[in-house]
């Protein structure tokens, strides 16, 4: 395996920075441009605090090479927090302990549905990130089996959706089940300790789970795991379009780097869950597909329409079907994924 060197950028990284000063978008156009000059210098705001998560390879990629922190230079304080799980994500942009945070795509429909004003500015991944796990022990042998069991699922998740659409899929529901609500680790503690029987798991914990532990996957659906959702309030995107500008801007030049360089983006990954390489590798090469369009649309709206009768079904959105189609409508913003794509 490679080695990453830390706090470098690659080249291609460099182009793209020299390529943004050249169109405005480092210097204090965008700024002048929103009517908010309230920042140090020439941008909108003096600080920025976006999330990293394990669950999002690209954030690990930004945060190691520093390329927002580059692109804004000093007049601007970075804050880097971690989100373990979609529903910590949502809190974050929630309570304004964030401006930019990464959930699952069901996830941000929900917190939309049920009043938070955000929206998704940039996709970056299209994962097989969620599944049904049983230990190496269980009796379990299909979806059906899990009728009257107990399950640990984090609510507000795409592992909770995934649940969801299992047994809906199954014909049966949310009721013929014992839900456990535990975070993602702690669901997987409880799965390997015998408290519950069944876990609706996220990677990376999962492949570890797998790979370190027997834990089987009984159920597996890619069509049932939805994008990796790049989130912002609405508030940040109208103040300080500027910022949010550059950091969808580095999310695309992350994004190269790590489709040229797999291993060393599975050694940020193995380096900032603690697992090991081949677990990364597992995650990296095979669950997680960067290869896909930074812009949000039609894609994403399909998968979501799909899942949005059981996400209604659940009770889980305040206001229904209704609220679910409003939020459908108007959650994707996608003006600064197509500058960063445009050629």
């Amino acid at each position: 395996m490679s080695t990453v060197i830390r706090r470098t950028v690659p080249a291609i990284v460099l182009a793209g920075a020299m390529a943004m000063l050249t169109t405005g978008c480092i210097a204090g156009e965008n700024a002048a441009a929103t009517g908010d000059t309230s920042g140090s210098g020439d941008w909108s705001t003096d600080q920025l605090t976006l999330d990293w998560a394990t669950y999002n390879p690209l954030s690990l990629v930004l945060r190691d090479q520093g390329l927002i922190e580059q692109a804004l230079g000093d007049d601007v304080s970075v804050e880097w927090v971690q989100s373990t799980g979609s529903n910590t994500a949502n809190e974050l942009l929630r309570s304004g302990s964030a401006d930019i945070a990464s959930t699952a795509g069901s996830a941000a429909l929900l917190a939309r549905a049920n009043g938070s004003p955000i929206k998704v500015i940039d996709i970056y991944s299209q994962p097989e990130w969620s599944a049904i796990v049983i230990g190496a022990d269980s009796d379990i042998g299909t979806v059906d089996d899990l009728a009257g069991t107990s399950i640990a699922a984090t609510k507000g998740t795409d592992p909770y959706f995934f649940l969801l659409q299992t047994l809906d899929e199954a014909g049966l529901s949310v009721d013929d089940v014992e839900v456990q609500n535990l975070q993602h680790a702690d669901g997987w503690s409880a799965l390997a300790a015998g408290s519950v029987d069944a876990w609706a798991g996220l990677d990376p914990i999962m492949a570890g789970a797998e790979i370190d532990s027997g834990a089987t996957l009984v159920y597996r659906n890619v069509d049932f795991n939805t994008y990796g959702f790049l989130n912002a309030t609405e508030e940040f995107i109208d103040d300080h379009a500027d910022v949010a500008q550059v950091v969808v801007d580095a999310y695309e030049q992350a994004r190269i780097w790590a489709l040229e360089n797999p291993e060393e983006t599975a050694a940020l990954l193995a380096e900032a869950s603690g697992l090991d390489a081949a677990v990364a590798e597992t995650v990296i090469i095979e669950r997680s597909n960067l290869d896909v369009s930074g812009v949000p649309g039609a894609d994403q709206i399909a998968v979501l329409e799909r899942i949005s009768p059981v996400l209604v079904d659940s009770g889980d959105v305040q206001g229904g079907q209704d609220a679910l189609d409003a939020a459908l409508e108007t959650i994707v913003y996608d003006e600064f994924a197509l500058n960063a794509t445009s050629e």
